[in-house]
């Protein structure tokens, strides 16, 4: 096994339509973890949700997080970000990103209907500061 470097971990974040799982922790102490969409801006991560679930109501109380991303193939590989959520409801710069998400996961011909579907009252744009990487790959050499 081996560290890998910000551009390599990167690139494997980016890869194709990977999720990544997301753990909140719930106001009692309860670890919350969901998958999700989402696009790198230079290290930040960036993702939406709507405003009444269990990960936003999560982030508002405790805006730390953790996520990780896999490799599921031989000899495997693993991101993992702890960090700090911001939140966002600028419509126009949630419709940017929305899209750009929605690129990723939909592909281009849909991208733009996704996008407008995403961005609209009553979702949240989150933006992930990492604090922590811990990125490794061979897992299994």
């Amino acid at each position: 096994m081996q560290a890998m470097s910000p551009e390599a971990y990167r690139a494997l974040m980016m890869a194709g339509t990977r999720t990544g799982k997301l753990a909140t922790t719930c106001p009692d102490g309860r670890p919350h973890v969901v998958p999700i969409w989402f696009v790198m801006d230079g290290e930040d991560i960036i993702f939406t949700m709507a405003a009444g679930t269990v990960k936003a109501r999560n982030i508002r109380h405790h805006p730390q997080i953790a996520l990780s991303v896999d490799e599921e193939i031989f000899p495997y590989a693993f991101v993992l970000i702890e960090g700090t959520a911001t939140l966002s409801t600028d419509m126009a710069e949630m419709l940017a990103w929305a899209t750009t998400i929605a690129r990723r996961y939909v592909g281009a011909d849909l991208a733009e209907q996704y996008g407008r579907r995403n961005a609209v009252e009553g979702e949240i744009l989150v933006r992930v500061t990492p604090t922590k990487v811990i990125a490794r790959t061979g897992i299994a050499d």
